[in-house]
């Protein structure tokens, strides 16, 4: 089955620079940018930008060239981003919350000559810089002695034209591993700035309108939907956690449209009616990144009556969002079943439903893989032409690994996956990654890491382990050895021991019948 909607590949191409400048022309003197009760507005930060780019050519860095930024959110990490695009050059932006083995791998991937960190993360980067030979310089950000406005001070700001064309890769994020470690998604110009033009449908604004940048900007829904927000000329406040009083607070100082995971919303639910209140202010708001309990979504739905709530699905690959559930969608009482989709392609996307054996386009309401086309669409990943070229087909369909199938109306519901994944809390942890890691202890013999349903996050982290011949394993030593190697977000939050794993005749352990009890009964398999 394949879906063309209307209006598909019609985004064009531009570089992810062209707004902010627009904008500093436009309405120099209106706020771009606040945090932590400091606003800029479009022709300053539009200096600090054009500043970014002289200072980077300043240190020799040019066109192909990668810089990293390590940190909770920060303005500054949207302003190397943007400015390191305007020179070619692309930014990496890494998970802060990664543990060492993990970190030092994403860094050395990124290979980047200059790495821009968080003072509270310094520490650890100089405990790892021997291992990264290819960072030339480390400026810190924040802090006491904070390095980065000195170094941003030292840039020209004369503007740059000319040095980077939209296929450049401007933004690269990483992945969960199926092979244990993370892959850096590399995206372009040309798919940021057709994400940002394709979500404008969804996401319009205006006049008065304040977007709230929450999300970490290491994942999709945080630097992608900015730009989403820039590309208006809307004033944005940015987090740098996402905790209920700073969102709440956000709301109550004016801020109009959001994106929040499913695990954010349930907090806001499990609150109370003091923290749902002030949510009803929103015109827009957004969510995604993992399948949202359906006793949460209806207790949004009734306390934000005139609210647009917004469904989305999309991947680090896709530079975001590639489906969507309409307001509309949600309050149809005539459709409930509904509020299980996924919603409806958004312009600029081609969908297929193909069997992934015979990459034969299924039956109409037939489930099987779903396959995007989008000049959204990831360049591939850095370092892993295999891998690149097992997702993205040479006619440019990119394989999801999401198993789904489209109804009479065309909504895409999601349904199972072919990838080993788990989201939790909005964020994709690879079941192998996990093992990898268990598979270490002196106890464990072998290990099976699956997703079971979890109210708060989606789903949470289920080990079940066989032990060694005379030995015991403990759940909680376990869990916390698995948090000497793996961010939190990562460990298994209940450990199951048996005295063997199921396998098939060929020796494949059979994960879905480990799956199948927790999850009978339920709307989603995912």
């Amino acid at each position: 089955m394949t879906m063309d909607p209307e209006g598909a590949g019609t985004a064009g191409a531009g570089l992810i620079t062209d707004d902010v400048l627009r904008w500093a022309e436009e309405t120099p003197d209106a706020v771009a940018m606040s945090y932590e009760g400091i606003d800029h507005t479009w022709a300053q930060w539009a200096e600090r930008v054009r500043r970014v780019s002289g200072a980077l050519l300043a240190a020799g860095l040019g066109r192909g060239d990668r810089v990293a930024f390590l940190d909770k959110n920060h303005p500054a990490a949207m302003e190397v981003t943007l400015g390191a695009g305007q020179i070619g050059a692309a930014n990496a932006v890494v998970n802060w919350r990664l543990a060492g083995e993990e970190l030092r791998h994403v860094l050395a991937d990124a290979g980047p000559r200059i790495l821009f960190v968080g003072a509270e993360l310094a520490a650890t980067v100089e405990a790892l810089r021997a291992e990264l030979p290819t960072v030339e310089r480390v400026v810190v950000v924040g802090g006491d002695d904070d390095g980065y406005e000195a170094w941003l001070a030292s840039g020209s700001d004369e503007p740059v034209s000319g040095m980077a064309v939209p296929d450049d890769v401007a933004l690269i994020l990483y992945t969960s591993g199926t092979t244990g470690f993370p892959k850096g998604a590399m995206l372009t110009h040309r798919g940021l700035h057709a994400h940002t033009r394709n979500l404008q449908v969804q996401f319009p604004m205006g006049p008065g309108d304040r977007n709230l940048v929450a999300m970490p900007l290491f994942h999709v829904g945080g630097s992608c939907y900015a730009l989403i927000g820039f590309s208006q000329g809307a004033p944005t406040t940015m987090l740098r956690e996402v905790t209920g009083p700073g969102i709440i607070g956000s709301v109550l100082g004016g801020c109009t449209h959001a994106f929040l995971v499913p695990a954010v919303l349930a907090g806001l639910v499990q609150a109370g009616p003091a923290a749902m209140a002030p949510m009803a202010r929103m015109k827009i708001l957004g969510y995604g990144a993992s399948p949202a309990p359906l006793p949460v979504l209806r207790a949004c739905l009734a306390a934000w009556p005139d609210t647009e709530v917004l469904q989305v699905y999309g991947m680090t690959e896709l530079s975001g969002v590639v489906l969507t559930l309409s307001p509309a969608a949600h309050r149809d009482a005539t459709r409930p079943d509904r509020l299980a989709s996924a919603g409806h392609p958004v312009q600029g996307t081609e969908v297929r439903i193909v069997d992934p054996a015979t990459l034969e386009d299924v039956a109409p309401g037939a489930a099987g893989e779903l396959w995007f086309r989008t000049e959204q669409v990831m360049a591939g990943y850095l370092n892993h032409p295999e891998a690149t070229a097992e997702t993205i087909t040479d006619d440019g369909w990119l394989r999801s690994g999401d198993i789904g199938r489209a109804d009479d109306g065309g909504f895409v519901f999601v349904e199972d996956r072919i990838k080993d994944m788990i989201i939790t809390g909005g964020e994709n942890v690879y079941s192998p990654e996990v093992e990898r890691v268990i598979q270490e202890h002196p106890a464990v013999a072998e290990v099976a890491v699956i997703g079971i349903p979890d109210e708060t996050w989606g789903e949470s982290i289920l080990a079940i382990v066989a032990p060694r011949p005379d030995a015991a394993v403990d759940e909680a030593e376990l869990i916390a050895f698995c948090r000497e190697h793996l961010a939190g977000y990562k460990c298994p939050k209940h450990v199951e021991v048996r005295d063997v794993l199921p396998r098939n005749a060929s020796g494949k352990l059979l994960k879905p019948q480990l799956r199948r009890p927790y999850w009978e009964g339920r709307d989603r398999r995912i």
